[in-house]
């Protein structure tokens, strides 16, 4: 395995993390507001200016025709930032979740508008009592007459509430889990997340009408490439964010007093941030061992996915949860920034799998 970023991949990564630092920090919205911390203007300059959903899309799909990694690359840029957006859900999980299938109509239909931007999609997974399960829906498909139909609950859909374009994983009698895409408007329903920085809702199914993505019996295969892509992904996001919070609280300790010192001086502080150090770095070449498997077709990659997204989110919620005892008193103020990271490495944790879940798949083997 060759992590090496290329000249171009290394630009990439420069652009992305300029654009995310100019862009990044949303606002910080106080407990009454629920509105959205989604900034328009950034998924416009994401998606004309650097092109950026395009990324991963082929070329035959109106896509710039590079591939995953490369979309890997501005993710962590934007996980760095604490970027809000449709980034993550839209143009990685559900572009490639349609990528899956092999089904060429549906990758016509529906890529170019997901490549541009201009159409947003979403993924529905999750289900209330069955969080991120690998099959065994609750939601069912029904067929008649050649035409599918979809009854269910899907919980924790990034994106819901603004998407123009939702795949729903369900259980299809007879064939197994399938993914469908909705050919008529959903019932959805925006929630107020713990994270303000991430858009999730709930999407109810009563015999909404529905179409097949790929072929009747290929489901389990595309959701269990659906879900090392989104392990991977989600620990690309968390490890982004860690590496850059990290050094903000190190110089921190240096400017922050008590007894008369720097608290950075204290040998035991030293020694907290020193292992968050050590399980960020670590964790950080796990992901890209994972983003290269994955975006390869690697064998290993649903393993490697499982193991980035178990280390990435631990080191993250360590680097979080100092951050904010490190900040004393400022970082528990609905000001500041450490209760937006403390909150971020919460909810990424629980999204496509907990650490603990990812360890029972690799035990599982």
């Amino acid at each position: 395995m060759d992590f090496t970023f290329t000249d171009e991949q290394r630009q990439l990564q420069e652009i992305a993390g300029k654009l995310a630092a100019r862009s990044g920090h949303p606002r910080v919205l106080p407990p009454e507001d629920t509105s959205s911390a989604f900034d328009e203007q950034t998924w416009q300059l994401l998606s004309e200016q650097l092109g950026a959903p395009s990324l991963a899309v082929p070329e035959r799909f109106d896509g710039a025709g590079y591939g995953l990694l490369e979309s890997m690359i501005v993710l962590e840029a934007l996980g760095a930032q604490l970027v809000p957006g449709p980034f993550l859900g839209s143009p990685i999980l559900t572009a490639q979740a349609v990528l899956a299938t092999g089904d060429e109509q549906a990758g016509q239909r529906l890529l170019p508008g997901i490549a541009s931007g201009e159409r947003i999609a979403a993924l529905a997974w999750s289900e209330p009592g069955n969080d991120w399960p690998e099959g065994g829906f609750d939601c069912t498909a029904t067929e008649r007459d050649g035409e599918w139909s979809l009854t269910g609950h899907k919980v924790h859909v990034l994106d819901a509430a603004r998407a123009d374009v939702l795949l729903v994983a369900a259980e299809a009698a007879g064939t197994g889990p399938a993914l469908f895409e909705l050919t008529a408007p959903a019932r959805t329903t925006a929630s107020v997340p713990m994270d303000r920085t991430r858009e999730l809702g709930e999407v109810r199914l009563d015999a909404a009408p529905a179409r097949l993505l790929g072929s009747a019996g290929c489901g389990a295969a595309v959701l269990r490439r659906c879900r090392a892509v989104a392990a991977a992904a989600v620990a690309t996001e968390q490890i982004g964010a860690a590496r850059r919070w990290l050094p903000e609280i190190v110089a921190y300790t240096k400017t922050r007093e008590q007894f008369g010192r720097p608290i950075g001086s204290f040998q035991a502080l030293k020694h907290r941030l020193a292992d968050c150090h050590v399980a960020t770095e670590a964790a950080y070449s796990l992901c890209w061992a994972a983003n290269w498997a994955v975006s390869t077709g690697d064998e290993q990659a649903e393993q490697l996915a499982s193991m980035a997204k178990s280390a990435c989110c631990e080191a993250y919620s360590a680097v979080a949860a100092e951050g904010v005892q490190m900040h004393g008193g400022l970082g528990i103020t609905w000001e500041h920034e450490a209760h937006l990271h403390l909150k971020r490495a919460h909810s990424g944790q629980q999204l496509f799998g907990t650490p603990r879940r990812h360890r029972e798949l690799l035990h599982r083997g």
